[in-house]
């Protein structure tokens, strides 16, 4: 069972760009600006800015959604007939992350909360 959607990763061409323009939407600036990743937190959720996404496959924003085991929804996804877009991957601390393309070319994300 997931938990929610809680993170949206955008792929930029433009980071200073895209950044400017999500901390005018937002009212808020980044917690994390590194090269390879901007974040924003508000209202709940985590807007994801990722400067290396279309290099990886990403066609527009990705929602994440929040899930207890990635690794089993994974598979779970892709024996429903999903795509791999990005295998699971540690993003830091133990949070991890992955991504599918469903059949019609939608791309949906799994983030799993490091484990206590």
């Amino acid at each position: 069972m997931t938990t929610g959607l809680t993170t949206i990763i955008y792929p930029v061409k433009d980071l200073d760009r895209a950044k400017a323009v999500f901390r005018a939407l937002l009212e808020v600036e980044p917690y994390a600006d590194e090269p390879y990743y901007v974040g924003f937190r508000a209202a709940g959720q985590e807007l994801g800015l990722d400067p290396n996404g279309h290099a990886k496959g990403m066609t527009g924003p990705v929602p994440y959604w929040q899930v207890p085991d990635l690794r089993a929804r994974l598979a779970a996804l892709l024996d429903a007939g999903a795509e791999l877009l990005q295998d699971v991957q540690d993003v830091g601390g133990g949070k991890l992350i992955a991504s599918v393309r469903d059949a019609d070319g939608n791309l949906v994300g799994l983030l799993q909360e490091p484990v206590a």
